[in-house]
Parts: structure tokens; C-alpha cells; sequence
């Protein structure tokens, strides 16, 4: 009798530990998986919105209303948009009342936080009665046009109602156009992240409320220039042109315009953090067109029957030193990448000599190489129609040198 009902029990023994086992390993997946997103909700990403001007620094004037006004409201609107949808971010704000914060100080904000995202809101303004109409969205860069560098020595002027501004911002004039050949030399390493926040902001704005688009652009901008992190700098509209001043101004276009941001927001959001997802799933309206100062490789979908192109050689290695050990070698630096493009990649565009190297996790492709600066940026000036936002980098042994100095250097042994 014993023996006959001991395997029974042996089987529901085993089936009923089977079924512990299987209850214990759900209850660890569903504690990993609470833990997993407490640890994401806890990671919240952070962003600042900086309301341009404020205070006793009025900004550009229109008939019947300041800039430092327009700022604010959609700056405001804006972050409710966020707050209210994106449980996961920190929104961070330069200014919530009309006060005037200094440019270092706004960026000094985003920096001492660890911002992820760093958005300045201002409003455009044309002199003697021109008139225009549209939005513009800016990053850090050199002035290709003198309209770019006309909106930004107004937007930079402000520094001069600060007291020290000659020794915080080391000599730099906003009114010459001498102080704004340093941003020729930098390089943003958030370049990318930038240019891509620019393109959804212009986009999704552009789309939702019905401007205007007048395209992704580059400017000098100082408080650009202070930032850690990728950044963007929004002009909503003109303020002297009349129908502009009127929508800047009113709820509707206040409230359209700060759902486009939010809009372009959460879609960089989506594409570039991998925390906690927002809940928000912005409209796929039909894109605009919008002028592109990177290059994009084409999708499957964007391609079409085309030409053979050439093979471009393309050396995955750190820039060679040059033959004298300790001289300067120059090259044009043409775009950043997250990965190792494959030799004959549309991005080369036809160029031949290209190199790459790696720094911060990231491809950086140059062209040519040469010990004379001045050969090396007439080559930039030669590919500037393919590669607009292409600059010159300089190299030592082998490792990148910063640029400035060694300008400063080749011109003190090239002096006459």
C-alpha cells in the first residue's frame, strides 16, 4: 500500500513545486521589472528653458509690446506642456518672472543642474520698418550670412548692461564682427544633438501653428556658447512687423506655438533618452522642408535610381603625426558621426582624402592635411557649398590640439 501511493505523492509534490518554482520567478520578473522603473523614474531628464531677456533688458520693441513679454508666455507655456505630460523630466527655468539674469548666469543655471537640454526662447526684430515674417531656430556656429550675424551681435548686446562684461566674457565686443572669428574654431561636440533639436523644433512648429518656416541656422550666441549640453536657440517671430506682434501676443498663438515646442521636444526626447518614455505621442503631420546644415544619409525610402559613384577611401585611424615630430598638421574637419560609415558612403559627397578619428564615442570625418593653415582652410572655403558647417581642426603627434593656439602659433611662425 505504502509503495503503490508514494510515486502519486512523488508526482503532485513535484507538480506542485513546479508551480512554485514558476510563481517565485514571476514575482522576481514583476519586482525586477518595478525596479527597473523606479530606477528610470528616478533619472529624470533634465531640462532648462531660458526666457531671453527680462527686466531692465527690455529686448527688441514693437508697437505695443517688449520681447522679454512674448519670451516669458511661451517660455511658461511651454514648461507647463512638459510638466504636465512628462512626469520623468525636471524643467528648469532661467527665469519665471521679469527679471534680468546676466547671459553667463543663464547658462551657468543649465550647467551647475547637468542639464540634459538646454532651449532659449527669444523673439526676432528688424530696423527701419523692414518687414519679415517666420521662425528660425539657431545653433551654435559661424556667421555664413551677415543677416545671421545681424541677430546675433542684438541678442549678444545685452552683456554690455553688465557691469563686468569686459572681464567676464574675456574682451569679446558684441558689436565688432572681429570677436565673432573664435566661432569659426569651436567645436560644439553637442553639434549634432543641436542641429537635430533645431530641425523638430522648426518642423514641429512650424507645422502645428502655421509659421513661417525660415530654416535651422548658425550664430554666434554666448549663451549658446556657455552650455554643456546640446542647445538651440528659437526666434518665435518679428516683433516689428506688425501681424507678427499681433500673434506673438495673443492665446492662440502663444498656445500653438508652445505645443510645438513641446512637440519637438518629445520627439528628441524619444530619439536620444533612454529613460522612463514619455506618454505623449506627437501627431506625424507632413513634414516641411527644412534646410538641412548637417548631412543626412538617405533612408531606403529616400533613395532613388542614381549614378555610380566613386569609391571613397576612408582610413579608420587616428591622424598621423607628421614627419617633423612636434609641427602642426591642419585638416578640415566635414561632419560627426555615431558611426563608422562604409567607404563610398553618400555623406563623402564625391571627396576623396577622408579620414576619421574617434573622440567622445563619436566618428569625426576629416579631409586633406597639410602644415600650412591657410591651404587647409581655403580646402573648407572649396567644400563649404557641400559641407557648410565644415571647420579646420589641428593635430599634434597624432593628437588634436585646440585650434585657436594653433593658429596662434602657425601665424607667429609664418609672420613676415
Amino acid at each position: 500500500m505504502i509503495s503503490s501511493r508514494f510515486p502519486y505523492k512523488s508526482v503532485i509534490f513535484a507538480q506542485d513545486w513546479n508551480g512554485m518554482i514558476r510563481k517565485f520567478l514571476f514575482c522576481l520578473l514583476v519586482i525586477c521589472l518595478l525596479v527597473s522603473l523606479s530606477h528610470a523614474a528616478n533619472r529624470r531628464f533634465t531640462l532648462v528653458i531660458d526666457p531671453g531677456h527680462g527686466g531692465h533688458d527690455a529686448g527688441a520693441k514693437g508697437a505695443t509690446s517688449m520681447e522679454k513679454d512674448i519670451n516669458l508666455k511661451v517660455a511658461l507655456a511651454f514648461g507647463r506642456y512638459v510638466e504636465r505630460n512628462c512626469p520623468d523630466v525636471r524643467a528648469i527655468y532661467t527665469r519665471k518672472t521679469d527679471i534680468f539674469i546676466p547671459l553667463h548666469e543663464r547658462a551657468n543655471i543649465a550647467n551647475k543642474n547637468k542639464a540634459d537640454l538646454f532651449i532659449s526662447v527669444h523673439t526676432n526684430a528688424l530696423p527701419n520698418g523692414r518687414i519679415a515674417r517666420g521662425m528660425e531656430t539657431y545653433t551654435l556656429g559661424m556667421h555664413r550670412a551677415g543677416d545671421n550675424l545681424d541677430v546675433a551681435k542684438r541678442e549678444n548686446s545685452v552683456i554690455l548692461i553688465e557691469k563686468d562684461y569686459k572681464q567676464r566674457y574675456e574682451g569679446f565686443d558684441p558689436n565688432s564682427a572681429e570677436s565673432y572669428i573664435m566661432f569659426e574654431f569651436m567645436q560644439d561636440k553637442n553639434m549634432s544633438r543641436s542641429v537635430d533639436l533645431a530641425r523638430l523644433v522648426q518642423q514641429e512648429t512650424c507645422a502645428f501653428a502655421g509659421r513661417p518656416d525660415k530654416g535651422v541656422k548658425q550664430a554666434g550666441f554666448l549663451v549658446l556658447r556657455e552650455t554643456s549640453m546640446p542647445s538651440c536657440l528659437i526666434e518665435l517671430g518679428f516683433i516689428t512687423t506688425p501681424d507678427e506682434e499681433q500673434l506673438l501676443n495673443s492665446d492662440t498663438g502663444i498656445d500653438n506655438i508652445a505645443q510645438g515646442i513641446y512637440r519637438a521636444f518629445v520627439s528628441y526626447k524619444k530619439a536620444y533618452d533612454n529613460g522612463f518614455t514619455v506618454p505623449f505621442q506627437p501627431s506625424r503631420k507632413s513634414s516641411i522642408a527644412i534646410p538641412a546644415i548637417v548631412p543626412k544619409e538617405k533612408t531606403v525610402q529616400d533613395t532613388v535610381v542614381e549614378k555610380p559613384k566613386p569609391q571613397v577611401p576612408v582610413r579608420t585611424v587616428q591622424p598621423q603625426p607628421s614627419t617633423n615630430k612636434g609641427e602642426l598638421i591642419f585638416k578640415v574637419q566635414l561632419f560627426v558621426s555615431n558611426r563608422t560609415l562604409r567607404p563610398g558612403s553618400n555623406q563623402f559627397k564625391g571627396l576623396t582624402d577622408v579620414d576619421v578619428y574617434q573622440e567622445d564615442n563619436l566618428m569625426k570625418y576629416t579631409y586633406g592635411a597639410s602644415t600650412n593653415y591657410d591651404v587647409v582652410n581655403e580646402m573648407r572655403r572649396q567644400v563649404r557649398d557641400r559641407f557648410p558647417d565644415a571647420f579646420v581642426v589641428a593635430f599634434r603627434d597624432g593628437v588634436k590640439v585646440n585650434i585657436v593656439e594653433a593658429v596662434k602659433e602657425y601665424k607667429q611662425i609664418n609672420k613676415k
